[in-house]
């Protein structure tokens, strides 16, 4: 079996993980990758982009550190690393509540004014 190359944790990301999932087709690569190691042959064949641009947003994304790589014989896999993730899951988590406590603030002011015209 092929060695994988250097983790995440081994070298640093030399992109930015928000600038790596900018763009849709990166994205797309990233929900293909989640369930299975796959060769740089089979990830192209789903694109109607050459095989090089393919390659392109691979190496994107394993600059950002969300992909690692290996070789088995002459073919090169890929597979998601999630944990690179975690960044952004942090930073949505912090709109997730600030929308979470906006919309609580709108059905209070909805209620209570429901309430008011109740009682006129």
């Amino acid at each position: 079996m092929g060695q994988a190359k250097p983790t995440p944790d081994d070298k640093k990301p030399t992109i930015d993980v928000f600038q790596a999932i900018a763009d849709p087709s990166r994205r797309k690569l990233l929900e293909m990758l989640g369930d299975e190691e796959m060769p740089v042959t089979a990830i192209s064949s789903h694109f109607s982009m050459t095989r090089t641009a393919v390659s392109k947003h691979l190496r994107i994304l394993t600059d950002a550190g969300l992909l690692t790589e290996r070789k088995v014989g002459r073919e090169t896999r890929y597979r998601l690393e999630p944990a690179p993730l975690q960044e952004l899951k942090r930073w949505l988590a912090y709109y997730d509540r600030f929308w979470d406590n906006k919309m609580l603030a709108l059905q209070r002011y909805v209620e209570s004014s429901d309430d008011q015209d109740q009682e006129s």
